[in-house]
């Protein structure tokens, strides 16, 4: 019959088992990674108001929540310390009796194999000016000096139990350093993801809280320009050439376009690329969804599934848990 359509796209839209069935993407509990802080001193969890749901853990109840994260199916867990003193070298992050060090050998032994052990290998949770690096005379960040700090802290963060270090520092030379330092010390076993495209962005505010930061200033002297797409792909390169195991987009959904590239350009040498859906990104949508602007759970798995869709082979995401209890829902 004239005047209709040959083609029918809904067709293939009819029913929840047929949009499943012929879906490009699909999310899946293990391809996400739950970021998780611990706070030296605390004996229950602290809750941080800018990220409703998220805590500050105790020792004791971290290891409560990874057991949770592990029974939903989420496939690895990041960890941030807290310390309860800092100072200008950042010495509580490779005190092996350091907050941060012992939360990952209380985890390493609970969870075993169950799922991936992850360190945050950065000095900027442990320094008193809040930079991720060490300072100058002149009170910049060190570079170089601060490489040597990053081998400290990631023989330490290896030998605590921790099987992959997020290196999120954007030192220049940072994976080469601590890759070298590893294989020395007869840890070939231990993964590097490189922060290889992480923006100075304004999506990390509620982070601060998360870590009770003492960062006066900022960070663009290291971190990247938000205006530039084509220097993460120089940025991968490197990392890729000196090591890295995986390299990271972050932010992930205001730089999806970035993420496409460097997906590309790491995919083309069998490197994985994760994104960090960041602290920002998930204050946004609980405090649209507080004030019932939208459809949270709609929303929560449509910025995952977005981020998926860009390429992500992992999303470290601070829903996490929740996201891979829908998903095994169905």
């Amino acid at each position: 019959m004239g005047g209709f359509p040959a083609q029918r796209p809904r067709r293939l839209r009819g029913s929840a088992a047929m949009r499943s069935l012929v879906a490009e993407h699909h999310l899946a509990p293990q391809r996400l990674v739950l970021p998780m802080f611990v706070k030296e001193g605390l004996a229950s969890p602290s809750p941080i108001t800018s990220m409703p749901g998220v805590v500050q853990h105790s020792r004791a109840s971290l290891v409560d929540a990874v057991g949770e994260a592990v029974e939903a199916g989420v496939g690895g867990v990041m960890l941030f310390g807290v310390p309860s003193e800092r100072d200008a070298r950042g010495s509580a992050g490779t005190d092996p009796d350091g907050i941060l060090n012992e939360a990952l050998a209380d985890v390493a032994a609970a969870v075993g194999e169950s799922c991936v052990v992850m360190a945050d290998t950065c000095l900027d949770e442990f320094t008193d000016h809040g930079h991720c690096g060490v300072l100058d005379a002149e009170g910049r960040v060190d570079n170089d000096a601060t490489l040597v700090r990053y081998v400290d802290l990631a023989l330490a963060q290896a030998s605590a139990g921790a099987s992959l270090l997020g290196l999120s520092g954007m030192m220049d030379g940072q994976v080469g350093a601590v890759r070298a330092a590893l294989d020395a010390a007869g840890r070939t076993d231990v993964a590097l993801l490189a922060y290889s495209a992480k923006y100075a962005t304004a999506f990390y505010g509620p982070f601060r809280e998360a870590v009770d930061s003492a960062l006066k200033g900022d960070r663009r002297t290291y971190q990247m320009e938000p205006g530039n797409r084509s220097e993460a792909l120089r940025e991968v390169a490197l990392d890729i050439d000196e090591g890295a195991d995986a390299v990271m987009v972050k932010p992930a959904l205001p730089y999806l376009d970035v993420l496409v590239d460097v997906v590309a350009a790491a995919g083309s040498r069998g490197v994985p690329t994760w994104a960090y859906q960041v602290s920002g990104e998930y204050a946004m949508v609980e405090a649209a969804a507080a004030n019932g602007w939208i459809d949270r759970e709609r929303a929560v798995l449509e910025t995952l599934l977005a981020i998926t869709r860009a390429g992500a082979s992992t999303v470290l995401s601070y829903w996490a848990v929740e996201a891979a209890t829908w998903l095994r829902r169905g």
